[in-house]
């Protein structure tokens, strides 16, 4: 196992980061559709978002930063700890994603972060109020 754990919910400029899912609308809210292949975020992937952020339009996946970034509080990611206490469950079954065995969010909180993952839009104008305080803490 890799001793720094990927971010699933990780910015498109971070070092190494890869498109991790497309974000498709629903009638239930926004849901992640995963991609089954690895898909660098580049700077010609990332335009495809336009006019949109692609914040807005895909998931990335990016080597966790620890201490550089504001949810991990030295030991956890406290985003990941709020999103499975404060969201329900989305999905049934585990997602198909790539990244499991080496995600942040499942190694610290198992099967209850991968079954509310399909939901989390790193950024949205339309979040629920529930969903702006899982991710703003």
């Amino acid at each position: 196992m890799d001793a720094t754990p990927f971010c699933p919910s990780a910015q498109p400029e971070m070092d190494d980061a890869s498109v991790i899912g497309v974000v498709q609308r629903t009638e239930a809210g926004p849901r992640v559709a995963y991609l089954q292949a690895d898909q660098k975020a580049t700077a010609e992937i990332t335009a495809l978002a336009a006019p949109l952020r692609p914040t807005e339009v895909m998931r990335f996946a990016a080597r966790c930063e620890g201490s550089a970034c504001r949810h991990f509080d030295g030991q956890d990611c406290k985003l990941v700890t709020r999103i499975v206490a404060m969201l329900d469950p989305v999905a049934d079954a585990l997602p198909a994603c790539r990244i499991r065995s080496d995600c942040r969010w499942f190694r610290q909180e198992g099967r209850a972060a991968c079954l509310r993952c399909p939901q989390v839009v790193t950024e949205s104008n339309n979040a629920s109020d529930t969903m702006r305080a899982a991710a703003e803490g």
